[in-house]
């Protein structure tokens, strides 16, 4: 399935944030962009440097008017416990969002069903909830925070400037594309 445009589906899961278990529905996810950020497990090897890299570029995001779920099948409490014993994700000040159910991760098919385990996705959506952007990985691909980040801020520039194009490797403050047929074969 394609998920570019889609919206959320009805939810209700809680969330590890600040010592704290909160609620996560639709409507939290309104009105900021946001990164649903999918992976294997808590306690695991992988998942720990990537937590810990969007933690170290978690200010860059929250500058972009976005937040950062991380989302896993493990419960809240799991959450809480990783979150005190590792000194990665100890640095986590997002929410970590526990989905055992797998709603999150069947709605965005990412759910190994044998293994228990979401792949690595990641999911940018816009204020209103739509997807823009994602990427899924296997298990033992890492994914770099910079990359979420330029990905959200040229989808960010797309969604302001609609008849403007970011090209490969563009960040901000370069130049962009309009596309039009002046530049067909000359790129």
């Amino acid at each position: 399935m394609n998920f570019i445009g889609t919206a959320l589906p009805d939810f209700q899961v809680n969330a590890f944030q600040a010592g704290e278990v909160i609620p996560i529905t639709p409507d939290t996810l309104q009105h900021h962009w946001s990164v649903l950020f999918f992976y294997p497990a808590d306690f695991s090897f992988v998942c720990p440097t990537e937590l810990g890299d969007l933690a170290d570029h978690y200010a860059a995001f929250q500058k972009l008017n976005a937040e950062i779920y991380s989302i896993s099948e493990d419960t809240e409490f799991v959450h809480q416990a990783w979150h005190a014993q590792s000194p990665e994700v100890g640095k986590v000040d997002y929410p970590m969002i526990a989905d055992p159910a797998g709603v999150l991760a069947r709605h965005y098919e990412v759910l190994d069903e044998q293994a228990g385990q979401a792949y690595r996705g990641v999911f940018i959506l816009d204020e209103a909830g739509r997807v823009r952007s994602y990427t899924v990985n296997d298990m033992g691909v890492g994914r770099n925070a910079e990359e979420i980040l330029r990905t959200l801020t040229a989808a960010q520039f797309v969604a302001e400037h609609g008849d403007r194009v970011c090209p490969a490797n563009w960040h901000p403050g370069e130049s962009t594309l309009k596309p039009g047929t002046d530049l067909v074969g000359k790129l």
